[in-house]
């Protein structure tokens, strides 16, 4: 049964119990959930900050609506993949793309911010702004995305300490930026807001049609991370070889190192 999640608190305990699930099975699902504990417990810090100088976002309590409703659609994704039930398809992909030997760490983790802020995020705030005026929320919803973008640089970092042969090869070529490039995540911040608006002027019983319609362009878009084409292929196939540690000592390091660097 999926389980029941109410409050950031929820949110962290259920996405540590998805780690402690990926680091029995030896999978690379942990990768996303160990970085999304992560923003996770940022935006936590912000929403409990009582000090109107120091505060984020605009509205905590609502911000806190958000991040629970938005965290609470991959949770359902990776409850409902594992009993085999019809989940998205922008989700589907990543976690069957886990059973692979070849992709990097990076690719499973933009796969995961694919599917959640192009998808997940949209569809999120518009079930909280239901009945309002959507607009109201722009600024935090730009707050919450620039917590989650400026992760793929910070991707980057990782894996030069992962595979630290990675820096002489981004010194040899700048593929691996185009590539983050061409997944822009500003794209992506815009894409969802777009499509939150969209659904907010949509009657409820249109939003299925459109969210259907929307999760296909999404996983389309994932084909950037999939097949980043020969080059890129090839350098990722490299550092998928040399990549240090095992996948249980790679989701320990997104998740417990990260937190100790705040």
């Amino acid at each position: 049964m999926k389980p029941t999640v109410k409050t950031i608190d929820d949110v962290v305990r259920e996405l540590e119990m998805i780690i402690t699930n990926s680091e029995l099975r030896k999978s690379p699902r942990g990768y996303f959930a160990g970085l999304y504990r992560r923003v996770t417990l940022e935006i936590q810090k912000g929403v409990e900050e009582t000090d109107p100088e120091k505060q984020i976002f605009q509205d905590n309590a609502r911000m806190a609506a958000l991040d629970v409703v938005f965290a609470d659609r991959y949770i359902e994704a990776f409850y409902g993949f594992k009993k085999s039930e019809k989940i998205s398809d922008s989700w589907q992909l990543p976690f069957v793309y886990s059973r692979e030997y070849w992709p990097i760490v990076l690719q499973h983790l933009l796969l995961g911010m694919n599917a959640h802020i192009n998808l997940d995020l949209g569809i999120a705030a518009a079930e909280i702004m239901q009945g309002k005026d959507i607009e109201d929320l722009h600024d935090d919803f730009n707050k919450i995305n620039e917590v989650l973008s400026s992760l793929v640089g910070e991707v980057e970092k990782d894996l030069t300490k992962i595979w630290p042969g990675l820096k002489r090869i981004l010194k040899w070529t700048k593929k691996i930026d185009d590539f983050l490039i061409d997944f822009s995540m500003k794209a992506a911040r815009d894409g969802a807001w777009d499509f939150a608006c969209e659904l907010s002027e949509t009657p409820r019983e249109l939003w299925a049609a459109k969210i259907e319609e929307r999760d296909q362009k999404v996983t389309e878009t994932a084909k950037l991370i999939t097949h980043p084409g020969r080059l890129v292929g090839f350098i990722f196939k490299i550092i998928r070889i040399f990549e240090k540690g095992t996948v249980e000592d790679k989701i320990s390091y997104m998740t417990k190192v990260r937190l100790s660097e705040e």
